[in-house]
């Protein structure tokens, strides 16, 4: 008889810890990333360099390409989201200009073969959001 108590009480407590441990469980997130042009393994540091050249080229801040969070109590980007239209813009140019470079400058090559771009974004945009756009 005490050898049931102590089975009972044993699956009791076993059965609390696992609803406790399934309370804290971290819920299903959308992903982070939502690379459509770029690698999908891109380190982070490389993501960095390619956003940062963006930023640059364009003379804007994260927030042109990327919407804001849906928790309006967080005042962070959503990088995955896609409801800004200029992210689909800058990823139809990013395309455009690998094109052009592959097309006309594929001669222009470093060590490993690899191309060197001969254009990019800063060669339209020269600090604007839109090239032709004088500041």
């Amino acid at each position: 008889m005490l050898h049931r108590k102590k089975f009972i009480i044993s699956l009791s407590l076993f059965a609390l810890v696992l609803t406790g441990l399934a309370a804290f469980r971290p819920q299903d997130k959308k992903p982070k990333h939502n690379f459509k042009v770029l690698p999908k393994d891109i380190s982070h540091d490389d993501l960095k360099k390619v956003m940062d050249g963006w930023c640059q080229a364009l003379g804007v801040k994260c927030g042109f390409c990327h919407a804001p969070s849906a928790d309006s109590t967080s005042h962070r980007l959503d990088f995955a989201s896609d409801a800004k239209p200029e992210k689909n813009i800058a990823r139809s140019m990013y395309k455009m200009t690998g094109k052009i470079n592959k097309k006309y400058f594929s001669f222009n090559k470093d060590e490993k073969g690899e191309v060197i771009p001969a254009i990019s974004c800063i060669t339209c945009h020269r600090g604007n959001p839109h090239p032709g756009e004088v500041k």
